[in-house]
């Protein structure tokens, strides 16, 4: 007898895999239509004339097309994962590695930032009405204007490498958890919180015992968002950074020399680690809030 869950699973999965199906037929036929021009044009410069088999055989198998057919970037991904050193500059593992450490210090960092301001602006008004506003401004400067300035003002400081990157990264990461912290922190009841004063609860033990817990369901949304907006950062700091590693600078080599297969690698490779992220948050997610009983 097939179980409610395996009902579920077949049923989520099978539109997923009908969307997913989709798209690579889109992107088949996408892949035809922009290649096609320059298989055009030298068939005419050679005096040929190409049936359309040819032509779509043609269009999916150039080495710098304007749009690769998807197993042409299912080949390149194996190519410089699995036959690649990890240690070589080819390798698409030595790039996802540097820009993985990159986010992970940026998350942390811009975890542990958040978490302190929105516990400095739920206890302490001053610090709300100053602050939450300049946190808001801050995440309306783009961040390519600013992410070249970190890195040469960071370098002039001596702090070279994966510092800068992780600075831009902590920059946009920390956005989501301070605003999820302070809804979550602010989440329980004035009645819960006023019966926590009846028994003598100091704030502490309000924040730990009542404030915390409740925030938990707020606490890892705003995580995934911010693993999300951390990964964007370390890319985006790696672009102006010239340091050599990275799937940023592995995506911003290939618009440089026009290596279209090595930016959508890179593009795919980082989508790719980002879901694995989020997906390891939920995981941890869901164990926590099942033995808080806050599942939802």
């Amino acid at each position: 007898m097939i179980s409610r869950r395996s009902m579920w699973s077949e049923g989520k999965l099978i539109p997923v895999l009908s969307i997913i199906g989709f798209i690579v037929i889109i992107w088949y036929g996408f892949s035809i239509v922009l290649n096609a021009p320059w298989e055009y044009d030298k068939a005419k410069r050679s005096s040929i004339t190409l049936s359309n088999v040819e032509l779509i055989s043609n269009t999916w198998s150039q080495k710098r097309p304007k749009l690769p057919a998807p197993h042409q970037i299912t080949n390149e991904i194996w190519d410089t994962t699995v036959n690649k050193k990890v240690t070589s500059k080819r390798s698409l593992v030595y790039h996802g590695l540097i820009t993985f450490y990159e986010t992970i210090y940026g998350f942390i960092f811009g975890t542990c930032l958040g978490i302190l301001l929105a516990i400095g602006i739920v206890y302490n008004r001053a610090t709300a009405m100053s602050v939450m506003p300049w946190i808001i401004t801050s995440q309306t400067i783009p961040i390519l204007a600013i992410a070249p300035m970190i890195v040469v003002a960071l370098g002039s400081a001596g702090f070279n490498g994966l510092m800068p990157i992780a600075i831009i990264s902590m920059y946009l990461s920390f956005f989501p958890v301070v605003v999820g912290m302070v809804k979550g922190l602010k989440s329980p009841d004035q009645l819960e919180i006023d019966q926590m004063k009846t028994w003598s609860a100091s704030k502490f033990q309000v924040l730990h015992k009542l404030r915390a817990p409740r925030s938990m369901p707020f606490f890892f949304t705003s995580l995934k968002l911010g693993m999300a907006a951390s990964l964007v950062g370390a890319i985006v700091g790696e672009l102006p950074s010239g340091g050599g590693g990275g799937l940023g600078f592995r995506m911003l080599s290939g618009s440089t020399f026009g290596n279209t297969l090595h930016i959508w690698s890179g593009l795919i490779s980082a989508a790719v680690l980002a879901g694995t992220l989020i997906a390891i948050i939920g995981g941890i997610q869901k164990v926590v809030l099942k033995r808080m009983s806050l599942e939802m």
